[in-house]
């Protein structure tokens, strides 16, 4: 995949690339799909083919021939402007297929499916395939589509003015709403206001507090706050990567009374530094040397809530950090009730925190948000969403019980 423009200055070596390799291979053993935007000139009721034909001949002068066109358009294309695309992009009719914007992404497939581009694939790699079953994918669409909007989940983070850094979080939201037959309204929290006007007002009337991962010390109080209104009024938590750390910094202060308790990360001076490179790291100078990346192992404490999300004693979970937990503060921690319900086999490192007295309380140094699918939910994002939707029927019922609030 070749994003931006043809025509752009850093795609070229990437579409000489592409025309060299279909020189190289045999015929019929790649395929070209070029993804153009037809635009509707709503003042003249026009669709334009001018944008698609100068891309396509762009193209062409590269050396590189499309075999299918995918139409991005607002409107369905008419034969008129199927059989014009066709002749000035010298590709057939059938291989002209558009690709109407749609509510959710997840119905993308479907509209490609109704316009025969797997079909088109099959044709032109001389492959066979039986007709796909979809039924299960429609039924995903419809409950992210259809489903009632029955909880309020607040994104608490420092980046909310850019959604698509919270991408991975969103859907896996999303994921974990359809598993529970509901949509998930997300209210959007930025943490440095949290730190100026307090977390009362801004957290008013949510059933669910997620804090996202993140790097920095900018906003880092303001989660802590976050972590401090969902523990004491019994609201549902989910802490991810920095999540977790702000929910240790967290508790350390304000339960085991760790009086300027913090990352060393954030402040290399705290006389408690709950969370703290491991001590083969302090000597490495390139942050890249100090990160602990990609999948690792999980040994989950049976009886926690992980335990029971994931069905399973053990799990492998990607990673992008550089601190861990402390394990010198274990012991107090635990004395407050604190349970470890996650470790690392390898190297006993911490990688899951919960509060077992919580109606939901779970902290993972992980990025769950990874390995989330429409029609596999990452099962801490299901249960999640349900201990949220528990909350919030409730809210609705008046039953403390329901809503955590109760003793």
């Amino acid at each position: 995949e070749i994003g931006g423009t043809v025509g752009d200055i850093e795609s070229l070596p990437f579409l000489e690339a592409i025309r060299q390799m279909r020189l190289e291979l045999p015929a019929g053993a790649t395929m070209v799909i070029h993804l153009t935007y037809v635009p509707y000139i709503k003042a003249a009721r026009e669709m334009k083919t001018k944008p698609t034909q100068h891309s396509v001949r762009d193209l062409r002068e590269i050396g590189i021939q499309p075999d299918v066109l995918l139409c991005r358009t607002e409107w369905s294309l008419t034969p008129a402007v199927r059989e014009k695309l066709a002749l000035f992009s010298n590709v057939h009719p059938d291989r002209v297929i558009e690709a109407p914007d749609v509510e959710t992404i997840y119905e993308v497939p479907l509209t490609l499916h109704d316009g025969k581009l797997d079909d088109r694939v099959l044709e032109v790699l001389h492959l066979s395939a039986p007709e796909p079953d979809l039924q299960d994918w429609k039924q995903i669409v419809a409950k992210t589509k259809d489903s009632p909007e029955r909880c309020t989940i607040a994104v608490v983070g420092k980046y909310t003015h850019l959604r698509d850094a919270y991408k991975s979080i969103i859907e896996a939201i999303t994921h974990g709403g359809a598993a529970n037959d509901s949509r998930v309204r997300i209210r959007w929290i930025d943490s440095e206001e949290i730190e100026e006007k307090g977390a009362d007002d801004l957290l008013a009337d949510v059933d669910g507090v997620l804090v996202p991962g993140g790097f920095g010390d900018r906003g880092v109080e303001g989660k802590v706050q976050a972590v401090r209104w969902a523990r004491e009024n019994r609201i549902p938590f989910f802490g991810i990567c920095l999540g977790m750390q702000c929910a240790a910094i967290e508790f350390a202060r304000d339960v085991c009374g760790l009086e300027g308790a913090n990352s060393a990360e954030f402040d290399p001076d705290t006389p408690h530094p709950i969370l703290d490179l491991l001590p083969e790291q302090r000597d490495e100078k390139m942050m890249g040397g100090t990160m602990r990346l990609g999948a690792y192992d999980c040994l989950l404490e049976p009886g926690s809530m992980a335990r029971a999300a994931y069905g399973t004693a053990e799990v492998r979970e990607r990673h992008r950090h550089r601190y861990e937990f402390n394990n010198k503060y274990r012991e107090i921690f635990k004395k407050n009730g604190m349970r470890f319900a996650g470790v690392n086999p390898e190297r006993d490192l911490v990688e899951v925190i919960e509060l077992p007295d919580h109606p939901w309380f779970v902290a993972v140094q992980y990025h769950p948000e990874l390995r989330s699918r429409p029609n596999r939910p990452h099962p801490l994002f299901r249960d999640f969403i349900r201990a949220a939707l528990v909350h919030a029927e409730g809210q609705a019922s008046g039953d403390p019980a329901m809503t955590g609030t109760g003793s």
